[in-house]
């Protein structure tokens, strides 16, 4: 009964509803701003600005994508990232937590995003078990993927199948995934389970101490990918053909606007880029102080959500030129 009495006191003496909202007690917080800054960067952008962004942009016109799809990030991803920020740091709970002091019946937004994030988890371990694939084979000189094996009894004949696509395409059906002809039980790729756990063990090593260990590992995590980025990038700049893949990628064709299926793509990407919906968003800033400036928080991470995109886009456009370059020198010689 006191308790009531001093909230409604506290209220008619003009305090801010932010202030009445209940402080979760042992609350664990960020060990700096750059921590929880790297942790958001590093949550948005991935696979969506790597992969899905550059396709994306190809198919729907290069530069008018481009625009159609800034201008959506201005108009709804910004204002509902803004929201999540501003949820999970005054509620300071996670997902299910803030959905939950919304409204009780609201909760199960809190466990389908949760669910969500297994699932995503799932094959995204499987996409790192690859990458750890790989990365262990690329130490082997030659390259396994750099020519075509020979057949075992006959030293100067190519495997036909490989002969007929490309040696990485080889590489990888047949000696990473090891495709079979049905999706019947068949033998276990020993070398990609031991990936895919070694994959599961890193993620889970890196989340064992919450925030505490999670956010130490984001130093690396998140600044990596850019470190990569920016050598693929210099590289595929040095490549024949690589500015008239870029000259694409600028030309803008605005005519494709009249296609209600771009916009649909446009607004998805927007929130599969920015990890909206999946409440890892409102769980990173649930771990800020509530007086922290998350205007410029949501700003700060769209902007290098953005320019991410750009920077990766520069990349696969640049190498399909010269690719594109590559084809068109064979098609003159034949």
């Amino acid at each position: 009964m006191e308790k009531s009495l001093g909230d409604l006191e506290g209220s008619t003496t003009g305090e801010s509803s932010r202030d009445l909202l209940p402080e979760p007690l042992h609350r664990p917080t960020w060990g700096s701003k750059l921590q929880y800054i790297l942790a958001q960067v590093g949550f948005s952008v991935g696979l969506g600005n790597v992969w899905r962004f550059p396709y994306l942009c190809h198919q729907n016109g290069g530069g008018a994508f481009l625009l159609l799809y800034f201008l959506l990030l201005l108009i709804i991803g910004i204002p509902l990232f803004f929201l999540e920020l501003a949820a999970g740091q005054s509620i300071r709970q996670g997902s299910i937590g803030v959905w939950k002091h919304i409204s009780p019946r609201l909760a199960g937004i809190g466990f389908a995003s949760c669910i969500v994030c297994t699932f995503v988890a799932l094959y995204y371990n499987v996409i790192i078990g690859w990458s750890l694939f790989y990365m262990f084979n690329s130490f082997q000189y030659p390259l396994p993927w750099e020519s075509c094996p020979l057949l075992a009894n006959q030293t100067q004949e190519e495997e036909l199948e490989c002969a007929k696509s490309t040696p990485t395409t080889y590489f990888w059906y047949r000696k990473a995934l090891d495709v079979t002809e049905s999706i019947g039980a068949s033998e276990m790729n020993w070398p990609l389970t031991g990936c895919l756990i070694l994959a599961w063990i890193l993620v889970c090593g890196g989340m064992i101490k919450g925030i505490k260990s999670s956010g130490k590992v984001m130093y690396f995590s998140s600044v990596f990918p850019y470190v990569v980025l920016l050598c693929f990038l210099i590289r595929g700049l040095l490549l024949d053909g690589a500015v008239d893949g870029i000259r694409i990628m600028f030309t803008p064709k605005l005519e494709i606007w009249g296609d209600v299926q771009v916009w649909r793509q446009a607004a998805t990407q927007v929130f599969f880029a920015l990890g909206l919906g999946f409440g890892s968003v409102i769980a990173y800033s649930s771990y800020n102080d509530r007086n922290n400036n998350c205007h410029f928080d949501a700003i700060l991470v769209s902007f290098i959500n953005f320019m991410t995109s750009i920077l990766a886009t520069l990349v696969v456009f640049a190498v399909l030129g010269f690719r594109a370059n590559i084809v068109a020198e064979k098609c003159v010689e034949k």
